[in-house]
């Protein structure tokens, strides 16, 4: 079981005006598992404007409670394959930031499929993981990462 401890975790994700929002939900939903408690998570979707006036929305969904934070933990590194993983520890330095906020990009097509692929492209949905470390360093919240992604 993980040692990697988070205080909350924060999915989101884009609908363009040719999307369904329905199904950028349902893609963005394979990364919380099932046995979590509905009301363990905080939706906001926030409506607002492309570059060339297209409506976008802003989906946004974050689960604070520890238990539920921990399955969704265990269940991403269920979800991401072994290459994915390597390119997360290959990149770590990039992905975390001085407050130990992780940053993961996943492909949103993949996502509605059903499978996780780490991607850098446009269309992802990001997943922002505020980790837990003492003391909170960066090099404290990589470690931490590194041990959790190489499991």
């Amino acid at each position: 079981m993980s040692k990697l401890q988070a205080h909350h975790i924060r999915v989101s994700t884009f609908a363009h005006a040719t999307e369904d929002p329905e199904k950028v939900l349902e893609a963005m939903g394979i990364f919380f598992p099932e046995d979590i408690p509905s009301e363990d998570i905080e939706f906001e979707i926030l409506e607002t404007e492309g570059y060339f006036g297209n409506p976008i929305k802003v989906i946004n969904a974050e689960v604070k409670k520890s238990k539920s934070v921990k399955k969704i933990l265990k269940h991403l590194t269920e979800l991401l394959n072994d290459e994915d993983k390597e390119y997360l520890l290959e990149n770590l330095e990039e992905k975390v930031d001085e407050t130990g906020t992780l940053f993961i990009r996943l492909n949103k097509q993949k996502a509605y499929l059903g499978e996780a692929e780490v991607d850098e492209g446009e269309d992802v949905i990001q997943i922002k993981i505020k980790i837990k470390a003492f003391p909170m360093k960066k090099e404290t919240v990589m470690k931490t990462v590194q041990e959790w992604l190489s499991e």
